[in-house]
């Protein structure tokens, strides 16, 4: 079950050490937005941050890396994870033994493996995420920078409602769900508590707001038809959001949900799969992102019940993702990994499930810099001030060393072990040869 947090004590063995002047030299540079690589060139980082590009001199002590003509690309970037969720079981969910300690020790495992992936940031979209980013922060575990949304905000009955079977109502029985003494969520019904739960989250350090407008697959109570929260809950938690410089994210999948959310001041919508072209076309028009995934159709682990509730959603991938390429919908990717921790080996695999609609450029500047574009959507309360997503001067040092051309061949993406020869970030290499 629950890894044991003893096994910590490696991670903490390999903390790298502190940024310092690195060159790579003889690289050519995918710089996050264009189509083709650089010629041959050398990218010096000083600090945490990329100094110069084209044929910078190596400051005494830098460390040379011969890039062999390999290609230096920003670090990957998923905006839909769920870190402490993503490595746990439904059955650890449930288990009377699970303490937040084990679940962040389990999370922290998973975090290092995560970075040794190549994601470098991620924004995190419901969880008891906190204890985890701040440690990863203060150095006491290896992971990706992390967005954090704290517990996701759900009426009684809705997609965040992860009451165990026998729990009651805390309204009217005074009791807490023991997944919201977990962290896990809020569950707020009515204006006065939406804010409440709203504010909670953003005195911990939310970088956003994650609300549940909808109907979800992983969820008991929910049909994934329903519309979740009233027009006067979902302005409430915009406005809380707003007035802290930063936004909210909805859950939801389609028109009626979504549509609500947009009329509250909601600015991006996360799933999306059974929207209709007509709601497609308004978020273009009003610059609403989508953040969207390719999701797997079958899991020898998920639940017959949790599998039809799900097919309508993967039957409207096909659809949903060229249609709102073709009308220019703001677009994010992530994968949205939810108590299966087995797939999150498969993180870099999904990437290619882009491959359909987009070329191979467009992926990668999509897990990259247009992924950066969506976590700057939280301005002052973004926990890591500086440009992301892109290899250019002044920019944050987050960047891989690819053996090979992934423009030419995306596939090299997917095998990070094999395939990145160097991880930095923050200006440390965290995997290297």
């Amino acid at each position: 079950m629950l890894k044991s947090l003893g096994l910590l004590a490696a991670l903490l063995a390999t903390m790298p050490a502190a940024a310092a002047d690195t060159l790579f030299r003889n690289v050519r540079v995918f710089d996050g937005m264009a189509s083709s690589l650089s010629a041959p060139t050398d990218v010096l980082v000083s600090g945490n941050r990329i100094a110069a590009i084209g044929t910078p001199a190596a400051p005494a002590g830098a460390r040379i890396i011969d890039g062999g003509g390999g290609t230096l690309m920003p670090g990957l970037i998923d905006v839909h994870v769920h870190m402490v969720f993503g490595g746990l079981s439904m059955a650890d969910l449930a288990s009377p033994d699970l303490t937040p300690e084990k679940a962040i020790g389990t999370a922290a495992l998973q975090a290092r493996a995560m970075l040794l992936r190549g994601f470098t940031s991620v924004r995190d979209m419901g969880g008891p995420i906190f204890p985890l980013k701040a440690g990863i922060d203060a150095g006491k575990f290896e992971g990706p920078r992390i967005w954090p949304s704290g517990g996701a905000i759900s009426q009684t009955s809705g997609h965040g409602d992860f009451r165990l079977p026998q729990e009651p109502s805390r309204r009217f029985t005074g009791q807490v769900p023991r997944f919201e003494r977990l962290g896990a969520g809020f569950i707020a019904d009515g204006r006065d508590e939406v804010l409440t739960a709203t504010r909670e989250n953003l005195r911990f350090g939310a970088s956003q707001i994650k609300v549940m407008a909808g109907g979800g697959t992983s969820s008991e109570y929910d049909p994934l038809d329903v519309t979740q929260y009233t027009l006067d809950e979902m302005r409430a938690a915009v406005e809380a959001a707003e007035d802290w410089g930063t936004y909210v994210t909805v859950h939801a999948y389609h028109d009626r949900s979504v549509l609500r959310a947009m009329e509250a001041g909601v600015k991006c919508i996360e799933h999306g799969q059974l929207l209709s072209e007509s709601t497609l076309r308004l978020m273009a028009k009003r610059g609403i992102w989508l953040s969207l995934q390719v999701l797997m159709a079958d899991s020898p682990n998920m639940a017959e019940a949790r599998r039809q509730k799900r097919k309508p959603v993967i039957d409207g991938q096909d659809r949903v993702w060229p249609l709102a390429k073709k009308l220019g919908v703001k677009l994010a990717w992530g994968t949205d990994f939810l108590f299966e921790p087995a797939l999150n080996a498969d993180q870099n695999s999904y990437i290619l499930r882009l491959k359909p609609w987009f070329t191979p450029a467009e992926i990668l500047k999509m897990v990259t810099h247009d992924n950066a574009q969506l976590l700057a959507l939280s301005g002052l309360r973004s926990p890591y001030p500086g440009s992301l997503g892109v290899v250019k001067p002044g920019a944050l040092a987050d960047l891989i060393l690819v053996a090979g051309d992934p423009l030419a061949n995306i596939d090299l993406v997917a095998d990070p072990a094999r395939n990145f020869r160097i991880i930095m970030k923050d200006g440390v290499v965290v995997k290297g040869d």
